[in-house]
């Protein structure tokens, strides 16, 4: 005996789908047999009219009416279409039940709706993962917490809200210390896991209201509402506490953790979310400079404004000066200390300004650097070096490089083709590195020695100790010069640990057959000491100050093709 096939209604059940008739002049839902099964746990009562349906749809109860009277006019048997998507809520213990309509409704006489007809299907599967979608584009996916985007509108908008209700609240950029060092010791999961649980211990101290995010890698933003700068200090307190005062559990074992906070009060101190990420940023960075696991908050300085217009103009004025070829050259003789012969030139940076004056090295490579412009003038600053070397063949220049320079594939590039178009100008270079740039790593170093003395040139420490380069390391980077600091020169004649101090330089750098320069020398006195004790040059005011005037009578030197101009 053949079985009967199912009905239509059973077919539409297993799919978690009912059909309905809606007469909407009487408000009656007629349903097929096995609404029930779709809707469990909603009262066949609820289910019967219209307007006790509504009572259970979440969030705009009027939605399905909404609908048919949004929708284009219905004419002819056809009907016309809808479609819309709603929750159904039976109490507020149970989950919602996200449903899918789709249907067709029927005009009267007068054109408004007289019935609809169609086929309601749960959807909590499609409904999941749109949330969780929406989840992740809002939030970051280690640690839960909002990500950038949505943090920073978040912050606008709490700036918004207090400037217009003329409250006050804070925005704090907290830092884990040292995770690069955690990364390298334990690895990333174990890095991953200081940061979620770092992001744990602040949330379950935020109060209501209150906005916590990922900001970056290592730095989380918060925002506190209604706190003035008087709360700020002790939330920073209470955050920091609840950092350090526990281990992280890791399966790597336990790590001690710490966090430094900079934080400003907004809007008084900064009324966009720009300008408080750029300070709470600038205050977590003196943070971490004072000492790890500390707190700074941001207060107007005068001195310190003053300074940024200053960095402002001379960084315009930099770049014009290259655009317009005003970075130009100083020379200052390095002489033998015996003799008092020239032995070479060390070339100092000089920019002319608009107005005759011109500006000095000091004044204008720390800016640069700061500002990332000193590649850019050190590229100027050796091809006019190149240019004079190329036109006085009789002359030995040294020239300055920055610490970024030392690994600058661009700089390596220019100097290899001037060398190549200036043949014999390498031999008469020396390259002066100073003893910070030597010290951070001295195997990179090396290679970069090296390379300078394969052309010919070479190598200078400049400002030596003023740091803490052995004289191991100057041995293993085959240095051919040594130019003591002047600091503790200057007062060599009067300063018995200083004299004590450069006269063992002097010593070990000659046993090494490394040339001794000594920086700053004030009077004779000094200079017949540095002498007598095997100094082999002598730079400074007794000798004479940079000029731009060339002491060699050279005429200018022409300027370089402009395909190797910045």
């Amino acid at each position: 005996m053949t079985s009967a096939p199912p009905k239509a209604s059973t077919i539409l059940a297993s799919l978690g789908q009912a059909a309905f008739v809606w007469d909407i002049t009487t408000d009656i839902i007629t349903w097929s047999d096995h609404a029930g099964a779709v809707f469990s746990d909603i009262p066949k009562a609820s289910l019967a009219k219209g307007s006790e349906f509504s009572r259970l749809i979440e969030p705009v109860r009027m939605i399905r009416s909404d609908a048919l009277a949004n929708s284009p006019p219905a004419h002819g048997a056809e009907g016309a279409p809808y479609r819309i998507e709603y929750g159904v809520r039976t109490s507020s213990s149970e989950p919602m039940l996200w449903v899918e309509e789709t249907g067709r409704w029927f005009a009267g006489p007068d054109g408004r709706p007289l019935r609809a007809h169609g086929i309601v299907r749960i959807n909590n599967e499609r409904h999941a993962r749109e949330e969780q979608l929406l989840k992740l584009s809002r939030h970051d996916p280690l640690t839960g917490e909002l990500n950038r985007t949505h943090l920073m509108a978040s912050l606008a908008e709490a700036i918004e809200e207090a400037t217009r209700f003329r409250t006050s609240c804070a925005f704090m950029l907290i830092g884990i210390d040292h995770l690069a060092r955690i990364n390298d010791a334990f690895g990333f999961d174990v890095a991953d896991a200081v940061i979620s649980e770092v992001a744990r211990r602040l949330r379950s101290r935020l109060r209501g209201g209150d906005v916590l995010g990922r900001f970056s890698g290592n730095k989380f933003g918060l925002i506190l509402k209604n706190c003035t700068v008087d709360d700020i200090n002790v939330a920073a307190e209470r955050f920091l506490a609840g950092i350090r005062d526990e281990v992280v559990p890791t399966q790597s074992g336990p790590v001690s953790v710490t966090a430094s906070i900079g934080a400003v009060s907004v809007p008084r101190y900064a009324r966009s979310a720009n300008e408080a990420i750029n300070r709470a940023h600038e205050t977590l960075d003196m943070a971490k400079r004072r000492r790890a696991g500390s707190f700074s908050v941001w207060r107007p300085n005068v001195e310190r404004d003053a300074q940024r217009r200053v960095n402002i103009r001379v960084t315009d004025e930099i770049v014009t000066a290259l655009n317009e070829r005003r970075i130009v050259m100083a020379f200052e003789p390095v002489v033998e200390a015996g003799s008092r012969d020239t032995a070479f030139y060390e070339c100092l940076i000089r920019m002319e300004q608009d107005d005759g004056q011109v500006l000095l090295a000091p004044d204008i490579v720390p800016v640069a650097e700061k500002l990332g412009l000193i590649r850019l003038v050190d590229h100027r600053v050796l091809e006019l070096v190149v240019a004079e070397l190329a036109v006085s063949p009789n002359v030995q220049l040294s020239l300055n490089i920055s610490p970024d320079t030392t690994m600058d594939p661009d700089w390596w590039s220019s100097i290899e083709s001037l060398m190549r178009a200036h043949p014999g100008v390498a031999e008469r270079l020396i390259v002066e590195i100073t003893e910070t740039v030597a010290i951070q790593d001295v195997d990179d170093l090396r290679g970069f020695v090296a390379r300078l003395k394969n052309f010919g040139s070479r190598i200078a420490i400049d400002d030596f100790g003023a740091g803490y380069t052995s004289f191991r390391n100057l041995r293993k980077l085959g240095v051919d010069i040594v130019k003591i600091d002047g600091a503790f020169v200057q007062n060599v004649a009067r300063s018995a640990d200083d004299r004590a101090f450069v006269h063992t330089l002097i010593d070990l750098a000659r046993r090494l057959q490394i040339k001794t320069v000594a920086e700053w020398v004030q009077d004779e006195e000094a200079a017949i000491m540095l002498r007598d004790w095997g100094c082999d040059y002598i730079q400074g005011r007794l000798i004479g100050l940079a000029s731009s005037e060339r002491p060699w009578g050279a005429p200018a030197a022409d300027m370089l093709p402009a395909a190797n101009n910045p």
